[in-house]
């Protein structure tokens, strides 16, 4: 026990970022070395490519896989929470090899309900608890932020940020454009993710993402997909986002007393998601793709900008009817203590039942669990709990909707 002891403290990981930052200091010695040489002698390792194989190479590179397996393991164990959790995020940028090892460890939030890496904001929630969040809302710049935790009182100034979303108005309505930074919102930055564009009523709104949702091997070619799933030929691909949701809101024209009502077709995850055995095509990674500041030209055939990715049969969520409150005079949900504030802003979305016509057998304890739930707790902070099968991205998408003035739909 003495040894083993011994040996876990000499691999601490204070050591390893110490090595790492040893081998940075020895490459950026290297490149200067060549920098003053103008001539070098044949036979010698003056290639940057060489020096830098020499300089990358460290204890860490030529660990057993048992062992580095093993290191993994007690780390992404012990570090469940944030800001802790990021030592798990700093294994997998050791190396290569230390890279594939953390991504076999660490699992998607369906199974482990952690986010871990960025591509976790794309991946279903999990299963049996809502992963809880809460936003920040600037009404100055028209910045909306997504943190991970309970709320800013538990969390305090080290809470992990998720999302950040700005609002832009144009003249046939707003725009969201959702982004991995706070503070960079451009459309040809590879930290923009997807973006939530309204009609001019602010009764319509559909989410893009800017990579497209993942499809069964089966229907991955372009001629077997129906033709709302095909790519358009006018459309460059590198550039072309993709219409994965659309969220609609019910038009109150007499005016009648009551909140709210909202429908959300999620258009990349099919209702045989939240069946038995049912599950959702979850993204592994991000995309590399190159964004072209131009925007891409527009489909003659359907009129959109981007291409529609719709499943046979998509996933239907619809706001869960409040109950009016006597003594209160109040439409009342139980939200479990998560929101304290009343406001018209308040919804939580439940899978709809089966339409006219149509037999989407959604068990009756699916119809009752709350999916996503939003509700104000301070002057401009807000929680957001969501579940599977939809993604933190997505659940964010249709909060920032909940933002956009109606007056035609109160």
């Amino acid at each position: 026990m003495i040894a083993e002891a011994g040996f876990w403290e000499a691999m601490s990981f204070k050591n390893i970022v110490r090595e790492i930052r040893g081998i940075r200091n020895e490459r950026n010695k290297a490149i200067g070395r060549r920098g003053r040489s103008h001539i070098a002698p044949e036979g010698s390792a003056s290639s940057s490519s060489s020096a830098y194989e020499c300089s990358n190479q460290s204890i860490w590179v030529d660990l057993p896989p048992e062992l580095l397996l093993d290191i993994i393991h007690r780390i992404e164990s012990g570090q469940t929470l944030w800001p802790a959790r990021r030592d798990v995020v700093a294994c997998a940028s050791v190396c290569k090899s230390w890279r594939e090892m953390t991504k076999e460890v660490v699992k998607v939030p369906e199974l482990s309900g952690l986010l871990t890496f960025p591509i976790s904001l794309k991946q279903p929630g999990p299963r049996d608890a809502p992963i809880q969040c809460f936003i920040k809302r600037e009404r100055a710049t028209g910045i909306y932020r997504l943190y991970l935790g309970l709320s800013p009182a538990l969390s305090g100034d080290k809470s992990k940020l998720l999302l950040s979303a700005k609002k832009v108005r144009r003249a046939t309505g707003a725009e969201f454009v959702v982004s991995l930074s706070g503070n960079d919102f451009s459309r040809s930055s590879s930290n923009c993710v997807g973006k939530l564009r309204s009609n001019f009523l602010g009764t319509k709104f559909t989410v893009y993402e800017n990579q497209p949702p993942p499809v069964d091997s089966g229907r991955s070619s372009n001629r077997k997909l129906p033709p709302s799933m095909r790519v358009s030929p006018w459309v460059s691909p590198s550039s072309q986002s993709y219409n994965i949701a659309s969220i609609l809101y019910e038009l109150n024209v007499l005016r009648t007393r009551g909140p709210r009502r909202m429908q959300c077709i999620m258009n990349s995850i099919p209702v045989s998601s939240i069946q038995e055995g049912g599950r959702v095509e979850s993204p592994t990674e991000f995309t590399n793709q190159e964004r072209k500041k131009k925007k891409p030209l527009m489909d003659f055939c359907t009129g959109n900008l981007g291409g529609e990715f719709v499943v046979d049969e998509p996933l239907v969520l619809k706001n869960k009817s409040p109950r009016w409150h006597e003594q209160l005079q109040c439409w009342c949900l139980n939200f479990k203590g998560r929101v304290t504030v009343a406001s018209v802003k308040n919804f939580q979305l439940v899978a709809a039942a089966a339409e006219a016509g149509k037999n989407m057998n959604i068990p009756e304890e699916e119809q009752e669990r709350v999916i996503l739930q939003f509700g104000k707790i301070g002057k401009d902070i807000f929680t957001m709990d969501y579940r599977y099968p939809i993604s933190a991205f997505q659940a964010f998408a249709i909060c920032l909707s909940s933002f956009d003035t109606k007056p035609v739909c109160e």
